[in-house]
């Protein structure tokens, strides 16, 4: 008889996975707890999300096994939580694994007392003891053993850790942020830098797109060319690298190699919408046609495969199909011959196949002898090997391609995670309505309306409250500090695509809802939870700038832009303690900040206000705006005032009433430096001073 627990009323795909597993799974909820102080038992507690390797091959070992199921029923009250639908939960119990062991990752394995207090922590355990790794039956037998005959000492542990992170969150801080930070994160990337294959460091490498983002603005504002090639050097391997999907477009999550070849191949919503973003300001700065190209490949993957009909974004694909992480993705020769016939050397030489396979399978490292595609030629060396001009080339590979796509298409998926996630569809709002404006593209801004439009009707209460998961028709979990300050960063990025009121409307209101329900007024910054949040043992923090930049560092961008927008010093003054709160944090490791970085070149090079007053009707609008989105300003906001919206946007910032509105020509208003220049009529001279912008 199937197995069935509590997992099974969720809609999370994640705590679905495991609705069928002989553990005696709980969500997090009262009922585990209350059983737990009813029974005398510690909480084991088991983190990760639908997409993750590892969580798989732990489930497959341990929590399907009758024996370790056995033992944890016996021994513990086990809780499953999916670390996107809580990321609350999981940051505040991944800081406690970090403090404990020094690291951390998913599946995240803690054991603590009823009360919420852990005393243990690690990340992936085997069923049995090997390699000097404990295996999940000598844990359980190890905790149980203490849980009776040392329980003392464990509450001390228990009480001491709960304590540290309590106060951790809550400390005050008397220092200030040290700009020399800036200069030193980019020391320690040029220091690290891999010139072979671009990135930094060795294996594993992540994308990390923020710190690239970071590296072109620097390099932009210091004139510091060696920053830039950096960039390129990291951007081209990893389009031409395995970590790129080079036959449905998007990327894998990251490269287990040095050479951006072998990935881990689960795609996640937010490195796509981060990606979109890095290859387009890419291309705003270097007018590389390469990274335009990849960008919009990267659209057309998540538009094609990524969008619920209402318009919302799904959350990631799974690595694995059939058991097998990869088999989705890659080619052995013979079917490569089979589909592509005469094509199939140019497609050998263009994607680097061997007879015998480069895919190395992770847990025997042994060839499978499947292809992962690749790509190490430029088009011109290839072109100029098959004798056939660039054009051809792009058409040959473009069928290529379709045929590939076409045959992959009948395989057996890997699991789409269709829940809607309100954090990851507010950075692909503002990654689409960004490349939209970049590339001229209205679909692009469209799409990220519509997602906007997903979050209003689905995902946000009252008029200023924001709800986090959407699954199946059901809108669930209160908003935490990503939700509002991603979608602020949409709603700031659709606002100067479309210079729509309402998107600047929803960010200050949003903004106010996220200084009354997640700031600390004494101190300074965010708490991930909201002040209503009461089912975890402590609001906490965070600042680091992991696989997406945090929230916080979000946030100290969003209140500088909107200082700048609505006129009101006092969003800046918020931006600040953001960066002086965490300032000791950042001193000690700066490469691991650089969105929140990124707000400080914002200051510390003066930023830009261009106010161009006139619409399509005035003469030399059109001409005018295009020259402002192809220039690569990185510290500039744009306003458009207009007939429409000119009584909206002075309500919302008094300071803009003062624009006089002309019938027949568009004017632009240049500010920087807290002064603004005189008004600007001329075409020429409008493109002149433009050009001029830094």
């Amino acid at each position: 008889m199937k197995n069935t627990n509590r997992l099974i009323n969720e809609k999370s795909p994640y705590l679905l996975q495991h609705a069928h597993n002989p553990v005696d799974w709980f969500p997090w909820s009262d009922e585990a707890f209350e059983k737990a102080i009813e029974e005398n038992k510690p909480i084991f507690l088991s983190i990760g999300y639908s997409t993750c390797h590892w969580c798989h091959v732990m489930e497959h070992e341990s929590f399907e096994d009758n024996e370790v199921a056995k033992l944890m029923n016996e021994n513990f009250i086990s809780i499953k939580v999916d670390r996107e639908e809580r990321p609350d939960i999981d940051s505040i119990y991944m800081s406690v694994c970090q403090m404990m062991t020094g690291g951390g990752g998913w599946p995240l394995t803690i054991v603590m007392t009823p009360e919420k207090k852990p005393f243990f922590s690690g990340t992936y355990f085997p069923k049995e003891s090997r390699n000097r790794r404990i295996g999940m039956i000598d844990l359980i037998k190890n905790i149980s053993d203490a849980w009776i005959n040392k329980k003392e000492q464990i509450d001390n542990s228990a009480n001491s850790i709960t304590s540290h992170l309590i106060s951790t969150a809550n400390k005050s801080h008397d220092s200030k942020f040290d700009i020399n930070s800036i200069q030193d994160a980019y020391k320690t990337f040029s220091g690290r830098f891999e010139s072979e294959y671009g990135g930094f460091g060795d294996s594993p490498k992540f994308p990390s797109p923020h710190n690239l983002i970071f590296l072109i603005r620097y390099g932009h504002l210091t004139s510091d060319t060696d920053a830039i090639q950096m960039v390129e050097k990291t951007l081209k391997g990893m389009r031409k690298g395995g970590i790129f999907d080079h036959v449905g477009f998007g990327f894998h999550r990251y490269s287990t190699d040095n050479k951006w070849l072998l990935p881990h191949f689960e795609k996640m919503l937010y490195d796509q919408a981060m990606l979109i973003l890095c290859f387009t300001e890419a291309y705003q700065k270097t007018r590389d046609q390469f990274y335009k190209n990849t960008a919009e490949e990267i659209i057309e993957y998540v538009l094609r495969d990524m969008v619920s009909p209402q318009g919302g974004f799904y959350s990631a694909e799974d690595a694995d199909s059939e058991g097998v992480e990869g088999k989705f993705y890659v080619w052995s020769e013979a079917e490569l011959k089979d589909i592509l016939g005469e094509d199939f050397d140019l497609a050998k030489s263009i994607y680097n196949t061997v007879e015998g396979g480069n895919f190395i399978e992770e847990s025997t490292r042994n060839f499978t002898g499947e292809n992962i595609l690749h790509q190490t030629q430029s088009d011109e060396e290839i072109a100029q090997r098959f004798d056939l001009s660039e054009a051809d080339l792009k058409e040959r590979i473009a069928s290529i391609r379709q045929r590939l796509f076409d045959r992959r298409v009948e395989r057996i998926h890997p699991l789409k995670d269709t829940k809607i996630l309100t954090d990851w569809n507010g950075l692909m709002i503002a990654a689409l309505s960004f490349a939209g404006r970049v590339f001229n593209n209205e679909d692009f801004i469209e799409a990220a309306e519509r997602s906007f439009n997903f979050i209003t009707n689905y995902l946000k209460i009252d008029s200023d409250k924001l709800l986090h998961r959407f699954k199946d028709g059901e809108s669930k979990i209160p908003g935490m500090l990503d939700d509002y300050a991603f979608v602020i960063w949409g709603c700031l990025e659709l606002f100067e695509s479309t210079f729509n009121t309402k998107y600047l409307k929803l960010a200050n209101e949003l903004s106010i809802t996220l200084v009354n329900d997640f700031g600390d007024v004494g101190n300074g910054a965010f708490f991930i939870s909201s002040k209503d949040t009461d089912d975890v043992p402590a609001r906490t923090k965070e600042i680091y700038d992991g696989a997406i930049p945090s929230g916080n560092s979000v946030a100290a961008m969003n209140f500088l832009k909107l200082s700048r927008i609505l006129g009101k010093p006092e969003f800046e003054v918020i931006s600040e303690k953001i960066s002086d709160y965490f300032s000791e944090s950042i001193k000690k490791y700066p490469a691991g900040y650089t969105h929140l970085l990124a707000s400080k070149l914002f200051t510390q090079y003066g930023s830009k206000e261009l106010i161009l007053v006139g619409d399509n009707h005035t003469i030399n609008f059109n001409e005018i705006i295009t020259t402002i989105r192809e220039k690569y300003i990185p510290n500039k906001i744009v306003i458009n005032l207009n007939k429409e919206n000119i009584d909206e946007l002075s309500g919302l910032a008094e300071y803009l009433a003062n624009y006089p509105l002309e019938d027949k020509n568009t004017k632009l208003y240049i500010c920087e430096d807290y002064k603004c220049n005189a008004p600007l009529e001329n075409l020429e001279a409008i493109q002149k001073e433009i050009k001029k912008l830094f």
